[in-house]
């Protein structure tokens, strides 16, 4: 399989396709994402409500690490539109339905690692923040213990990210079109990283800075999930072309 090299320039160009494919498929791209706009509201009321505001941001980060496990539905939306077909919700099915077996298995690391970055979060908050509620209104006063959770937990984030983001940017659609092996869609996926370290860094933390902002904003998330789904397609069909 042959690696195309790309740049910043490559980078555009994916997110202004991807903006497009977002644009064109609204519809559909819009209420797949609300279901996980839902799934955050739950998540981030749930602790605002037992008064561990400090901890949203850590989910908002750690919504990084499961990012990658549904991508396979927006490719279903890109694959039914491209082929002219309509664009509806059995086009999200249909993209898991066509994705490779071996999905589920970077799904379930991609779980591990967010069991273990959450684990790690909440012995952080334990020991920085501790046991008393600290609620939205009164999160500045605490700011001390705060700070620091946030810096901790931002810098094991960062290493538990940029492990998965190394081992599934391009492995993951490698497996939605099914046109590698579990070992060798990972091998590829490092070997792009790695051989385009600048860029695919850049790419790294325009995803993980605009996800992150989407989530704790969640009227954008509907807005900026699917168009960074369709650009980091975009993108793996430049760095890796069909055929």
């Amino acid at each position: 399989m042959k690696i195309q090299p790309f740049s910043l320039a490559t980078l555009r160009l994916s997110l202004v396709d991807g903006w497009r494919l977002a644009n064109a498929t609204r519809g559909v791209s819009i209420a797949y994402s609300l279901l996980f706009v839902c799934g955050g509201v739950a998540i981030m009321g749930g602790l605002l409500a037992q008064g561990w505001s400090p901890f949203v941001i850590a989910a908002a980060g750690a919504f990084m690490l499961v990012g990658p496990a549904i991508l396979a539905g927006f490719f279903g939306i890109a694959r039914a539109f491209e082929a002219g077909e309509r664009v509806t919700a059995g086009a999200v099915v249909a993209g898991f339905g066509g994705a490779a077996r071996a999905l589920w298995a970077l799904a379930l690391v991609c779980g591990l690692l967010f069991m273990i970055f959450v684990t790690d979060a909440a012995i952080l908050y334990a020991y920085m923040v501790g046991a008393t509620p600290v609620w939205l209104s009164k999160a500045i006063p605490a700011a001390a213990g705060v700070v620091s959770f946030v810096k901790w937990a931002a810098v094991s984030g960062f290493v538990v990210a940029l492990l998965l983001f190394c081992i599934s940017a391009f492995s993951v659609p490698l497996l939605c079109e099914r046109r590698a092996g579990l070992v060798d869609a990972v091998v590829t996926s490092v070997r792009v990283v790695f051989g385009n370290f600048g860029p695919a860094i850049s790419w790294a933390f325009l995803l993980s800075t605009a996800t992150i902002a989407s989530v704790l904003l969640l009227p954008l998330l509907p807005l900026t999930l699917p168009w960074l789904a369709y650009a980091s397609r975009a993108l793996y069909r430049r760095v890796l072309p069909p055929g």
